[in-house]
């Protein structure tokens, strides 16, 4: 008995030593990503790369790259080349989109990227910028939307995203319970490729807070690393994390490994479980290629510019990754072959959106106003939007606007003849859809939300918000917090606020409920809501009572130091 006992451990020792050390078998996977699509069906001009100008060989112009017609010559391509292709997401896909998606209620994007066969993708903060509700809608399809005016427009009924979005950290208050599966697993070749989803934990106080009522959204790396052992007991062969959190590295989106990367996804990934082996981020809109802890940290700009992507072999038997390379893909409109079917479908969204989205609505004079900051923190066309709420809503006894620098997402580009602006410039520039809210601060409450715009937790550093005419300010950067602001220098048409004296101010719904950070404006009193003022409407307005309308010239905020 005794030597048979010892035949059957040493029988079962051997077995747990062939499960541990199978020969190995391996095989080739490429993950490719897109972070910050924002719904741009069409090419854009990428700063990343200069040119020759085709009209003047002494001049450069920005590249054009992304849309969907490059993105899905380039898949293919990539496909036919290696058929263990997985295409993921970063999050931000829909939101904050040009007119020929968003007036279709960006479902032609969901549509476009599900039939390029994206498999899944991080939530974005800007996913639900039209409220969960909605959201659960683009996932699942069917028409009960909070915007009939636009949904199934594109296709009756919306038959929802092919794709599925994940979310570690997204988590219903009552229940605790995630509302979109944290974790998807893609069998490729063979393989099993487990990937992890978060989006960023401060989406809370980027987003209209009405929407997320329901939600919790809590630390990235814990949500993430809490998932882990459940892909390690699906024997998944790599993990891979999807992000909507990133940062930003002085070197440039081609070079390799860089090790300059900065900002939150850096402590993110520092906190993660050893057994993740890369990380596609976003919500920065950077072009980077960098490691972390001895893992790829990997952004591609926006709007498609660049596709990140992981090249992976695996070892199957023994569920390991045996190597990974990074790199990001410049989507080049002019070497890549079109896609058609994409050119089918953007065809289709633009025949049902031209109309609008070309109709003059005024006139510029230049060429373009720009949304890039001075060194004090104010643009040009920040002080236009600024003056077009302020002048929408004087009738409501209205004597200063507010509006938030990250509400404004392109310059405004006359793209017509002669400086002509069209309702699609003017889109582009605010499209989020955000009504008016219009209440009462007091000279110190104007204060305490200017001294607000520092060390402001949702843009890392600074957030300078944009002023309309006649009221001015300065501060010293350099100064402790709390007391940036001179009070003395707060004017209002030349005369200093009183601290007591209540102000009528106008702002974004955004704004107004307390978005990034501003949490002053939710100490205002005789608040005024106008669901029948829109942003954009105001901005065309303005655009229209005002020709040859020049940009503001910067003069209402002064930096001391």
């Amino acid at each position: 008995m005794k030597t048979n006992l010892m035949l059957i451990g040493a029988a079962l020792t051997l077995s747990s030593c062939s499960l541990l050390t199978r020969t190995a078998d391996p095989v080739s996977v490429t993950v490719v990503g897109l972070n910050d699509f924002h719904g741009n069906l069409e090419a854009t001009s990428f700063a990343g790369v200069k040119i020759p100008d085709p009209a003047d060989a002494t001049k450069t112009v920005s590249l054009r790259a992304g849309g969907i017609e490059a993105i899905g010559g380039y898949l293919a391509q990539e496909r036919a080349k290696n058929a263990n292709l997985v295409f993921v997401g970063a999050g931000d896909l829909i939101g904050a989109s040009p007119v020929t998606s968003s007036l279709l209620r960006d479902e032609p994007s969901v549509l476009a990227l599900s039939r390029l066969g994206m498999k899944a993708s991080s939530l974005g903060n800007h996913e639900f910028d039209q409220g969960f509700k909605e959201l659960l809608r683009m996932q699942n399809g069917g028409c009960d939307s909070n915007d009939t005016a636009k949904a199934c427009k594109f296709e009756n009924p919306y038959p929802g995203a092919g794709f599925k979005w994940i979310g570690s950290n997204v988590v219903d208050k009552t229940s605790g319970q995630p509302v979109f599966s944290p974790t998807y697993v893609e069998n490729v070749g063979g393989a099993k490729i487990g990937f992890i989803g978060a989006v960023l934990k401060d989406t809370p106080g980027i987003v209209s807070p009405d929407g997320i009522a329901t939600l919790n959204f809590l630390d990235e790396a814990s949500s993430i690393n809490k998932y882990v052992p459940a892909l390690k007991r699906q024997n998944v062969d790599a993990i891979i994390v999807l992000i909507h959190q990133g940062g930003t590295a002085t070197d440039g989106f081609a070079q390799p490994a860089c090790g300059t990367l900065a900002g939150p996804i850096v402590d993110i990934v520092n906190k993660l479980d050893p057994a993740i082996s890369a990380v596609v981020s976003g919500h920065t809109h950077q072009g980077y290629n960098c490691v972390v802890n001895g893992r790829p940290v990997i952004q591609g700009d926006f709007y498609g510019h660049l596709l990140q992507r992981l090249d992976l072999t695996v070892d199957k038997a023994n569920h390991k990754l045996l190597s990974i390379q990074a790199a990001n893909v410049v989507m080049d409109t002019r070497t890549l072959p079109k896609d058609a079917g994409m050119t089918a479908l953007l065809t289709k969204a633009k025949s049902l959106t031209d109309a609008v989205k070309l109709t003059p609505i005024g006139t510029l004079a230049t060429a373009s106003i720009s949304r890039t900051a001075n060194a004090a923190g104010e643009s040009a066309l920040g002080d236009v939007i600024a003056d077009s709420q302020l002048a929408a809503t004087k009738d409501r006894g209205t004597v200063i606007a507010f509006m938030n620098p990250g509400g404004i997402r392109a310059d405004l580009n006359a793209t017509a003849a002669d400086n002509t602006a069209t309702f699609g410039d003017a889109y582009a520039v605010q499209p989020f859809g955000n009504t008016m809210t219009v209440l009462d601060l007091t000279g110190a409450q104007i204060k305490t939300l200017l001294e607000q715009q520092f060390d402001n937790p949702q843009a890392g550093s600074s957030r300078i918000l944009q002023v309309s005419s006649g009221f001015s300010y300065s501060y010293d950067s350099t100064a402790a917090a709390g007391s940036r602001v001179d009070a003395s220098s707060i004017k209002l048409n030349g005369e200093t606020l009183d601290p007591a004296k209540s102000y009528r101010v106008v702002a974004n719904a955004f704004l107004g409920a307390g978005g990034d950070s501003f949490l002053a404006f939710k100490s205002g009193t005789n608040v005024l809501q106008l669901p029948n003022l829109v942003d954009v409407d105001t901005f065309t307005a303005y655009l229209k009572a005002n020709p040859a309308l020049a940009g503001g010239a910067q003069n209402r905020i002064t930096k001391t130091k």
